[in-house]
C-alpha cells in the first residue's frame, strides 16, 4: 500500500513539491500514438487527486489548452506596477503556470474549480498585466528577466497558502525544478509502452548537466492496465558528473 500522502510543507518556507508524471519505460512523455492512452489519463488524474495536493503547475505550452485565446486589448490603459496581484487566495486548488512573457490568453480565471495563476517576469507588457486583472487571474512576479523558482515557491506558501504542490511538465519544466533543487518527490505512473523516439521530450529535459538526485523508493504498486506506479523520496543531490576531456 503507498503512504498516506503528508501535508507537510517542504524546505524553507515553500511547498513541499511532487513531481507527477506518466512516462513510458524510457521516460518519454507525449502519449500521441501510445496503446490505451485514455487508461493512463483516467489513471493519472485518480492519483493526482489522492495525493491531495493544493495546487498544480506546468508550464506555458501545456497550459496553452487549459487557458484558451481570449484576445488581448489593443493598448494598455496605463503603467501597472509591477507588483503581485492576487484575485482569489481562499481557492481550493490552484492552477499555476509558468508564462515568463505573458502570451497565455486566459478566457477566466478558473480552470473548473481550480484558481488560474500566472507566474511571470517584470517585463510582461502593461496590457497584458490589465488583461489578467479583467479575466480575474492571479499573478505573481518570479523575477526581472527570469524565473527564480526558490523565491516563487516561498511566494505560494506565503501569498496562497500552498503546502503541497504537484509539479506535471513539461520535460523542461521539470529540468528547471530538477536544476534548482526544489523537487522532494516523484510519483511516476509508468506506462508499459517503450516509446522509443529521438528528440521527443522526456521526463526531466534539464539542458545543462544539473545535480544527479538520490532517491529513496516510497512505493511501487500495480494499477490497473499494467501501469506501475512509483514513488521515491529524493534523499539528496549528489555533485554534478565530471565531463570527461
Amino acid at each position: 500500500m503507498p503512504p498516506k500522502p503528508s501535508r507537510s510543507s517542504g524546505r524553507s518556507g515553500r511547498p513541499y513539491v511532487i513531481c507527477h508524471m506518466g512516462p513510458s519505460v524510457d521516460g518519454r512523455i507525449v502519449t500521441d500514438g501510445w496503446p490505451r492512452s485514455a487508461r493512463l489519463s483516467a489513471e493519472y488524474e485518480r492519483i493526482h487527486a489522492a495525493l491531495g495536493a493544493d495546487a498544480w503547475i506546468i508550464g506555458r505550452i501545456s497550459m496553452e489548452p487549459y487557458a484558451g485565446r481570449a484576445p488581448l486589448p489593443p493598448r494598455a490603459r496605463g503603467r501597472l506596477p509591477r507588483t503581485d496581484f492576487i484575485a482569489r487566495s481562499d481557492a481550493p486548488s490552484y492552477a499555476i503556470a509558468l508564462d515568463p512573457s505573458g502570451k497565455l490568453r486566459w478566457e477566466s480565471g478558473a480552470i473548473d474549480a481550480d484558481h488560474a495563476v500566472a507566474i511571470l517576469t517584470e517585463r510582461v507588457p502593461d496590457r497584458y498585466l490589465a488583461f489578467l486583472r479583467d479575466r480575474g487571474v492571479s499573478y505573481l512576479f518570479g523575477g526581472k528577466d527570469r524565473i527564480a523558482l526558490p523565491a516563487v515557491l516561498r511566494k505560494l506558501r506565503a501569498r496562497l497558502g500552498i503546502r503541497r504542490l504537484l509539479l506535471e511538465g513539461g520535460g523542461k519544466i521539470n529540468g528547471s525544478f530538477l536544476a534548482a533543487g526544489v523537487i522532494d518527490e516523484l510519483s511516476l505512473l509508468v506506462a508499459p509502452v517503450a516509446d522509443g523516439s529521438v528528440g521527443t521530450p522526456a521526463l526531466f529535459d534539464a539542458g545543462e548537466p544539473g545535480p544527479r538526485l538520490r532517491l529513496r523508493l516510497l512505493s511501487a504498486e500495480r494499477r490497473p492496465g499494467d501501469l506501475l506506479w512509483v514513488r521515491y523520496r529524493v534523499a539528496s543531490a549528489a555533485a554534478p558528473a565530471r565531463r570527461r576531456s
